[in-house]
């Protein structure tokens, strides 16, 4: 059987992809860089990630996106010959029309480099890239406002969309109607949309038609896929899928989905965030069902048949920082540059140059990792010799630029070199705890610990070989869940610098950890 999530923590919107025996997952990453996370997979039970398609500023250029703007729902296709790649570049999301750019991307190697972007129009968010049997390819818009869906044909020899714009399906009342796929499978062409929003009520509806131009009908049984409310240890928010073959007669959908908690007043809050799932497909009469019946996300499903299993090397838990290039799975806020970021300045260290604070829109020098399980802990090492109070580097747990904690090495302004507890609350940022007096140099240890339920973070550091102490008290981890963020993206543990004087003061990493779980001391 194959356990959802298959790809957890901070993975939303899925698309995917087979090309040949491989298959590919896309997955949103908003305003974190590098734009867009890819996944691989011979199996569709085990994933790697491997290297972001848009990992050069001049394909993505996201300075000043708020918290999850940014890329939006990726759409990646392959059409026997070269990968496509269709995203959203969000620009704000707040008030009457939000401003949406759409792109498109394309390589011949999904592990070389992508192309430059070749801009699409700026018509609501979630396009996708349908190929159909006959050559043709189509740009499926959702409207602004969740106006309905349109179809446009794209001319990839000119680069452009060509020919009439027609709206083809008004979605449901289920309202939220986005995140178009098309498929064209027999004789009918079929349109998967998320709808319900993108919380609790999310679901997917499927409509079809005889022609690329509709009009689509919707399944009179529709929801196709939704989760079930009452079920707390079910999959929650479920919507948001795409469909790929397995070249063995199988159908598998892709969805988003989440991992709730229930507090003792009833809240539900997701830390890990919205996340990628998978369900076995069949169609019934010419509509798509899931193979074990019903309407509600599986906690597993049946794994494909003709293929065999591959399993992938785990990723190490600890990096040492000894190898040319950073690993994939680090994440930025909007973009770090690699005069912000070196390798090379100190052999075997990672070093951090000290650029605007985290709750900068713009030039932040933050390396983080996804948190994928309730019960986690990260871990740090480092040097870091502040001389202005306006200096600090150390562990970062931040979801986004408004809500995160910052357990960091500063100096008053009395001079003390110290260790602080910084947070912020929907950007209202307070000291936690009174500053703790360590040495000025020398080597020193930060981790953070969640408990059994990720309902708390416990932070604790060692100087200079002593015994690990606590740092602070037991802290909330509410302020770092889609539900208070009202956000899109999810936990992450990070090493981080800051630097507000201007002065680049710079911190160097000797190693940063994270695994799930409980680490004893």
């Amino acid at each position: 059987m194959i356990e959802n999530p298959i790809l957890r923590g901070f993975c939303p919107d899925p698309s995917i992809v087979r090309a040949g025996e491989d298959f590919y997952i896309a997955t949103s990453t908003f305003e974190w860089w590098p734009g867009v996370r890819l996944h691989h997979s011979k199996d569709l039970k085990n994933w790697e990630q491997i290297p972001s398609p848009l990992n050069r500023k001049s394909q993505l250029d996201m300075t000043g996106d708020p918290p999850s703007g940014g890329v939006w729902a990726p759409c990646l296709s392959w059409d026997g010959e070269r990968f496509w790649l269709v995203f959203t570049d969000v620009k704000t999301k707040k008030g009457l029309f939000y401003n949406t750019h759409n792109y498109l991307v394309y390589t011949d190697d999904i592990y070389g480099d992508w192309s430059e972007p070749v801009y699409l129009n700026s018509v609501g968010f979630d396009p996708s890239l349908f190929h159909d049997t006959d050559g043709k390819k189509y740009i499926i818009n959702m409207l602004n406002g969740f106006k309905g869906i349109t179809v446009q044909e794209y001319d990839p020899a000119g680069s452009c969309l060509t020919g009439p714009v027609k709206k083809v399906y008004e979605g449901t009342e289920a309202g939220f109607t986005e995140g178009p796929h098309m498929y064209h499978i027999g004789e009918w062409y079929y349109l998967l949309t998320a709808e319900g929003g993108t919380s609790y009520e999310h679901q997917i509806t499927v409509s079809r038609s005889i022609s690329v131009w509709g009009p689509f009908e919707t399944d009179p049984l529709s929801p196709v896929l939704t989760s079930n409310p009452l079920d707390e240890r079910g999959l929650q928010k479920a919507g948001h899928g795409d469909l790929v073959d397995t070249g063995h007669g199988e159908w598998y959908l892709v969805h988003l989905c989440a991992r709730a908690r229930i507090t003792g007043e009833g809240k539900k809050l997701c830390l890990t965030g919205r996340e990628t799932a998978i369900q076995k497909v069949c169609f019934q009469e010419g509509w798509l069902r899931l193979e074990g019946g019903g309407k509600y996300a599986g906690r597993e499903t049946q794994e494909p048949k003709g293929i065999s299993c591959y399993p992938v090397l785990e990723q190490a838990a600890r990096d040492e920082f000894d190898c040319a290039a950073l690993g994939v799975r680090y994440s930025s806020p909007r973009f770090l540059s690699d005069e912000n970021m070196s390798l090379k300045d100190r052999s075997g260290w990672l070093r951090l140059y000290g650029r605007e604070s985290l709750n900068s829109l713009h030039c932040v020098s933050l390396l983080a990792v996804r948190q994928e399980e309730a019960c986690a802990w990260a871990e740090l090492a480092m040097e870091f010799d502040p001389v202005r109070y306006e200096q600090a580097a150390g562990l970062a747990y931040v979801y986004d630029a408004m809500n995160f904690y910052l357990l960091v090495k500063s100096r008053l302004e009395t001079g003390e070199t110290v260790l602080r507890i910084i947070s912020s609350d929907t950007g209202n940022c307070s000291y936690l705890s009174e500053p703790v007096l360590i040495p000025e140099t020398g080597l020193l240890k930060l981790r953070a610990q969640t408990d059994k339920e990720g309902a708390h973070v416990l932070f604790f550091y060692c100087a200079q070989g002593e015994d690990w102490k606590q740092a602070g008290e037991a802290y909330s981890t509410e302020i770092l869940t889609d539900e208070h963020c009202r956000g899109f993206t999810g936990a992450q543990f990070g090493m981080y610098c800051h630097d507000v004087s201007g002065g680049r003061r710079y911190a160097d990493f000797d190693y940063f950890e994270y695994e799930n779980g409980y680490k004893h001391r």
